[in-house]
């Protein structure tokens, strides 16, 4: 799958429900090659062109399933994934 096809896809907090935003960038491991983390952003809304919130930052081991038009994740909104790194 390449990146562009994933950046078009939503991205679902697997939790609620809630639409989290796109992808928008990816951090890969050097060492391995491997894709550690995605970064969404929300759409812009009104109300995030006065606050302009950061990317919010995923662990790979945390995406559930990527679907055709989604992609679902395991995502805790207080700045905390729920399932940590065993590294």
């Amino acid at each position: 799958m390449l990146l562009s096809e994933l950046a078009d896809k939503d991205v679902i907090n697997e939790k609620d429900g809630s639409k989290i935003g796109k992808i928008t960038d990816v951090e890969i491991d050097t060492n391995t090659g491997n894709i550690t983390s995605i970064k969404v952003q929300a759409g812009m809304k009104i109300m995030q062109l006065v606050t302009r919130k950061d990317a919010t930052r995923i662990p790979w081991q945390n995406i559930i399933k990527i679907g055709n038009d989604v992609i679902i994740v395991d995502y805790s909104y207080h700045g905390k994934t729920l399932k940590q790194s065993s590294n």
